[in-house]
């Protein structure tokens, strides 16, 4: 069940110089097959082609029961995984619901329906969901949602914590049977261009991708903050990571409106099969994160193994501000 990395383009002597040049630039499976029958596990943002779609898939085909996330046809995007696993017990082992992230009824709707549905035992939730708007634009106005959040902030980052802070009491009844419940948070190595300033209050000129970087800074102290407070209490442990440089549907989403999503599609096709991840790579170490035996949480992950975080993600003291007016900005 070990996750291979894609075949190669042509066969001969251009295929051996495919892998070798590739070798350099893309890191081999990283994640290991590990027994998750009996397990639990939401993914959110698991729409095809994307990083959340690619983990789904591995978990269930490892045993796991897995909840799958979309913003608007959650259903297609079930069929589409049931579609890509092998055996019956693993399609009935699929299920999904809609969640949109920028908005509080709805994530407080999708925790209602999981523990209805599937009662209070939740193994791991991986927060893989998100957004990056105005790819080639980074100067435009950001977009706000109804209740006044720049959109990146309000979906990567309050919504995640919301739906992060709701299923919490899941994951302790778990992990203090068990002994082991994880949440994965995917970040970015772009966390580096945010700023703990920016956190709370903003006088710069807006950019897309700072307030980006700002929302995937605020994942990793978020991280911090969960592991100091249920890792010993309730065996609840925190992890977030990098997936690597993979054009998903993400990035797609990014560059909607300039039209120029096909073009960058077709200038990568070449390019993306030397130096890009595909979603399956990209997805290793997230499925690391939520899976591997014994591994040390509160820390950043990169190609399945410990790295550094920004000196902003790295003052604990941030973190700790952070989740104090995340809970004031957040429902009661």
């Amino acid at each position: 069940m070990r996750i291979e990395p894609p075949k190669p383009h042509k066969t001969g002597p251009a295929g051996r110089f495919h892998d070798f040049v590739r070798r350099g630039f893309v890191s081999a499976a990283c994640a290991n097959p590990v027994d998750l029958a009996g397990k639990k596990i939401i993914v959110t943002g698991a729409t095809p082609g994307s990083l959340g779609f690619e983990t789904a898939r591995t978990l269930v085909s490892w045993g796991a029961c897995v909840v799958v996330t979309a913003r608007s046809n959650p259903d297609a995007a079930a069929e589409a995984l049931r579609a890509r696993l092998q055996d019956a017990d693993a399609r009935r082992r699929v299920d999904a619901h809609k969640l949109d992230l920028s908005h509080n009824d709805s994530v407080a709707g999708f925790t209602r329906w999981f523990a209805g549905t599937h009662g209070d035992r939740l193994d791991v939730l991986v927060n893989n969901a998100g957004i990056h708007l105005d790819l080639l634009s980074r100067w435009k106005e950001p977009h706000l949602t109804d209740d006044g959040f720049e959109i990146q902030w309000r979906t990567n980052y309050l919504g995640t914590a919301h739906l992060t802070r709701l299923l919490v009491p899941l994951l302790e009844n778990t992990g203090l049977a068990t002994g082991d419940a994880r949440i994965v948070n995917v970040v970015s190595r772009l966390h580096f261009k945010g700023s703990n300033d920016d956190l709370f209050e903003t006088t710069r000129p807006y950019n897309s991708w700072t307030a980006y970087g700002n929302s995937k800074l605020a994942l990793v102290h978020m991280t911090t903050e969960l592991q100091r407070r249920y890792a010993q209490k309730s065996q609840v442990h925190a992890y977030c990571l990098h997936p690597g440089s993979v054009f998903t549907n993400v990035a797609a989403k990014g560059l909607e409106g300039t039209g120029v999503v096909e073009k960058v599609r077709n200038a990568l096709s070449p390019i993306e099969a030397f130096f890009l991840k595909t979603p399956e790579e990209g997805a290793q170490t997230q499925i690391y994160c939520a899976t591997h035996p014994g591994l040390r949480g509160g820390l950043y992950y990169d190609e399945c193994q410990p790295a550094e975080v920004s000196e902003d993600a790295a003052a604990v003291e941030v973190a700790a501000r952070l989740w104090a007016d995340t809970r004031a900005w957040l429902p009661a």
